[in-house]
């Protein structure tokens, strides 16, 4: 008899419950699941743990993964982030599947540079292509058939930005997509800053409230801060 092979999963945190920090989902209670690896290295990062071989990721089936949310408490909301938890295939559409079987909903993070069969069973899709200021080239071509792909109702663009570049690549991504509403945020430029950094981060989103808001050629735009950085500031598992 041959075996069947067991899929698992690179894990980093598994945390919560917490409440998502940013985009269309705002302020709603989740579970956070953590995968290791990324297809990029953004230059300002808040998780380049993920990736930067700083942590080992911990190898888990997805009945174990279940199990560990089952051990922090009721739960019927996940999000999987990363890293980039689209760089995972089968292993990943299982524990999606199992979650789906409970009734959970499920979000996703991810920049939008893989494509994955199982992110058509995911209820929320954020995709967060990635500014000049990563230092990272998004290939606009595989964005454009993840996109279209996916069910328009399901798909949040969120777009963190630093500077005037990366204001400019967010009205192309407007442009070019036209979504609902494009979510920015008031990017984090020192994710490993120790201490209060809740002046800083508001400092940073008055001043690009006051940008978007003189600037009458902006479509359906909502300017958010990254909530968890003004609750949180820079500590992980939360």
């Amino acid at each position: 008899m041959i075996r069947k092979r067991e899929l698992k999963l690179p894990i980093l945190e598994i945390f919560g419950p917490t409440f998502q920090g940013e985009g269309r989902a705002i302020g709603q209670k989740t579970m956070f699941i953590r995968t290791g690896g990324c297809d990029y290295h953004c230059d300002w990062c808040d998780s380049s743990f993920t990736w930067d071989g700083s942590e080992k990721p911990k190898s888990m089936t997805s009945d174990e993964v279940i199990a560990v949310l089952d051990e922090l408490g009721t739960y019927d909301y996940v999000t999987l982030s990363g890293g980039n938890p689209c760089l995972l295939a089968a292993n990943m559409a299982e524990l999606v599947e199992k979650l789906k079987a409970r009734g959970v909903t499920l979000a996703v993070e991810t920049q939008g540079s893989r494509w994955q069969e199982w992110l058509l069973d995911i209820d929320q899709v954020t995709l967060s292509p990635k500014p000049p200021s990563s230092k990272m080239e998004v290939n606009m071509e595989t964005l454009d058939f993840i996109v279209e792909k996916l069910p328009i109702e399901r798909v949040t663009f969120k777009i963190p930005v630093f500077d005037d570049a990366d204001l400019a690549f967010a009205k192309i991504i407007q442009q070019r997509y036209n979504p609902d509403v494009l979510y920015l945020s008031a990017g984090n430029p020192e994710p490993k800053a120790q201490g209060d950094i809740i002046d800083h981060q508001l400092n940073r989103l008055h001043a690009l409230w006051d940008r978007i808001a003189q600037d009458d050629s902006w479509g359906n735009v909502r300017v958010l801060p990254q909530l968890h950085t003004l609750v949180y500031a820079n500590k992980r598992g939360v």
